[in-house]
């Protein structure tokens, strides 16, 4: 006797690939994680400064938090869960992942080479109350493993999950939809703010120190002048390949490329700027030291990177779902509209 239900389609394995980068994601955490866990539990560890870590504690409760959440990230990459976990749920956090530690990723090559054509960079004030040289090496070096192995898993699961929407698309293939006007008065607004951004982080990155608490001044040296231009380059990335997108300057391209830097580049500006904003904000809080007092143009460039941030998220996201709807249409509900252009107007009529 034979069974007339239909057969399920059975779950499509995960590659071994995509399984190695959830595990070196996770194994990636641990150091990191313990350090933080032992800093909240009152064992400051090459902190240096014990009082100085009471006083952080929002901070590293902030951040133990986070990796948390990227241990979350890479199994949901693998687990069954993670298929049916809605989109937002899994792609903000991973935007917000993607830049904070992709920004570790271009900026730490450029330490490197900068350590390797003009030698070790110079202490600029006693740093006997910070944390230890070698917790930098642990914490970064982690970071740039857990970005990789992060990075790799989701491009794998993206690609599973939603690899039809945009597989071989081109710009030209975006649709011309009526919010179309809206995305681009929205991508205007975070060109002017990306361009102010950057403006000001260059020129701190070139030695300027307006807008910059007193004792900031003396501390900066030049892997902060790095970080400092990497967050001017990614401003501009990121809006000028949200401009190509939203007016379509260059139709024949794939839609696969601006969209990674509109993703990475507006996820570190997002990410850094609202990390920065919280940061600096509990550091001032805990700090007695009028000369740590934070000026007002500070916080006004942070804020700038995170309402640049949101307004590319918001314009993406808009038409991407454009996108995604179009394409859950049959072919033959569109090919039944025909547009005929009529002088300057577009006449659709139904066929």
């Amino acid at each position: 006797m034979t069974s007339t239900f239909p057969l399920l389609p059975a779950t499509p394995p995960v590659g071994r690939v995509r399984t190695a980068a959830a595990s070196v994601a996770v194994a990636a955490t641990v150091p990191y994680l313990t350090l933080k866990l032992l800093w909240l539990t009152g064992h400051p560890v090459g902190a240096g400064d014990a009082e100085a870590m009471d006083d952080l504690w929002l901070v590293n409760l902030l951040t133990f938090g986070m990796d948390v959440v990227a241990v979350v990230l890479a199994l949901a990459f693998v687990r069954p869960w993670g298929r049916r976990a809605p989109a937002g749920l899994l792609a903000f956090p991973m935007w917000v992942a993607t830049g904070l530690l992709g920004t570790i990723l271009v900026a730490m090559p450029l330490f490197l080479l900068s350590a390797l054509v003009l030698g070790p960079e110079q202490q600029t004030t006693q740093a006997d109350d910070g944390p230890s040289g070698w917790v930098f090496t642990l914490v970064y070096s982690g970071f740039a493993v857990q970005g990789l192995a992060l990075i790799t898993g989701f491009l794998l699961y993206a690609r599973e999950r939603w690899g039809g929407l945009l597989h071989r698309d081109r710009i030209g293939d975006l649709p011309h939809s009526p919010t179309l006007t809206t995305q681009r008065a929205l991508a205007g607004v975070a060109a002017l703010l990306a361009v102010g951004v950057a403006a000001a982080r260059l020129y701190w990155a070139l030695g300027g120190s307006a807008g910059l608490p007193l004792t900031w001044v003396d501390q900066r040296g030049r892997s902060t002048a790095i970080m400092d231009s990497v967050t001017a380059v990614m401003a501009v990335a990121a809006v000028a390949a949200l401009l190509v997108l939203v007016f379509r300057w260059r139709p024949g391209w794939r839609l696969r490329g601006p969209l990674a830097v509109v993703w990475t580049a507006a996820g570190s500006v997002f990410a850094w700027g609202s990390w920065q904003l919280v940061a600096n904000g509990t550091s001032v809080t805990a700090s007695a030291d009028p000369r740590e007092a934070v000026p007002g143009l500070l916080p006004l460039v942070e804020a700038a990177q995170v309402v640049t941030g949101l307004l590319v998220l918001a314009v993406g996201a808009v038409a991407l779902a454009e996108r995604a709807a179009r394409a859950a249409v049959p072919d033959t509900a569109w090919a039944t509209t025909t547009v005929v252009r009529a002088g300057d107007a577009d006449v659709e009529s139904a066929g």
